[in-house]
């Protein structure tokens, strides 16, 4: 048995097919088929069961797969351990980012550390919440930016700030004088939200107590927040948007941003990792370059009250 071919059949749990598999490994099909099945004849049972389409693990072949992940978690932190003595930031860094995190928080983290850290390769994956927690489960990222609580046990939360929500509205709407406005004020058939999938959406759910009214039927929904505040220009509509998405305002739309009463609805974003994850130095720079970006009045709870996320 060896490491190899415990990458091996990692691969092919993950995707499924053994041509896809033996690509990300860098091998050939024949060498990856080769190698599982040595192993297979080795252990004296079969790991996948070839005659499903996508291949699936045996019930046995499920076991020990999940203990080769582990081994190479292991072995991983292993080489991490000598990179850390080495002092040397390098290596590569898997980090996933819901959607309405991304457009505004990854441009300039991405600059920062590729200006200060040209070693470390980066890998990016814009993704909901529940993929991203599933890729961290199976080793496939080291850490996501989500929206917490998740009340995943398995999860480590290291909180990073808190975005206010703001109500974004239409020049044609009746609450476009309006410097403060209630929940209750929003006419929820012209709401636009995202689609479902985004915790986002659940917030805005819960924030205006949609889920307990009858008269709220949704028309549109996308996976985008610049749709959604382009759909409000071009209507008499509203939206609910998270603090990053309204800085870089002109003079003309923060007019139309107003604020909800206090203690302001915010949502709590955070760093997550697996539980036994290996990549301490990286992930911890990731984290103090993600806080020297966010404004320092964000990186407080004072004034605000996180939304529940209901998933």
């Amino acid at each position: 048995m060896t490491l190899t071919q415990l990458e091996y059949i990692v691969a092919l749990d993950t995707y499924r097919h053994f041509v896809l598999a033996s690509e990300k490994c860098f091998v050939t099909q024949p060498t990856l088929s080769m190698q599982i099945q040595k192993l297979e004849d080795e252990l004296g049972v079969k790991l996948f069961d070839r005659t499903k389409q996508p291949v699936m693990p045996t019930e046995i072949g499920a076991g020990i797969i999940a203990q080769a992940r582990t081994v190479l978690r292991e072995t991983d932190m292993i080489r991490q351990l000598i990179s850390d003595q080495k002092n040397a930031l390098s290596g590569e860094l898997r980090i996933g980012i819901i959607p309405t995190l991304a457009p505004y928080l990854l441009p300039p983290l991405y600059e920062a550390l590729r200006n200060k850290y040209p070693q470390v390769n980066l890998v990016v994956r814009e993704i909901i919440t529940e993929e991203i927690i599933n890729e961290l489960k199976h080793n496939r990222l080291d850490c996501g930016i989500v929206v917490t609580p998740l009340n995943d046990s398995s999860i480590k939360e290291e909180i990073l700030f808190y975005e206010e929500l703001f109500v974004y509205v239409s020049k044609k709407n009746a609450l476009v004088d309006k410097k403060y406005v209630l929940a209750n004020e929003l006419d929820p058939n012209k709401l636009w939200l995202l689609e479902e999938g985004h915790c986002f959406r659940s917030q805005v759910l819960n924030l205006c107590e949609l889920r307990k009214r009858n008269d709220f039927h949704i028309k549109y929904e996308t996976g985008n927040i610049e749709t959604l505040k382009r759909m409000v220009d071009k209507s008499d509509g509203i939206t609910i948007l998270p603090e990053l998405a309204v800085m870089e305002f002109s003079k003309a739309q923060h007019k139309l941003v107003k604020r909800l009463k206090e203690p302001s609805p915010a949502r709590e974003v955070s760093l997550v990792t697996h539980r036994n994850h290996i990549k301490t130095k990286l992930i911890n720079t990731l984290k103090e370059e993600i806080l020297a970006i966010v404004p320092k009045q964000m990186q407080k709870l004072q004034g605000k009250k996180v939304v529940e996320i209901t998933y």
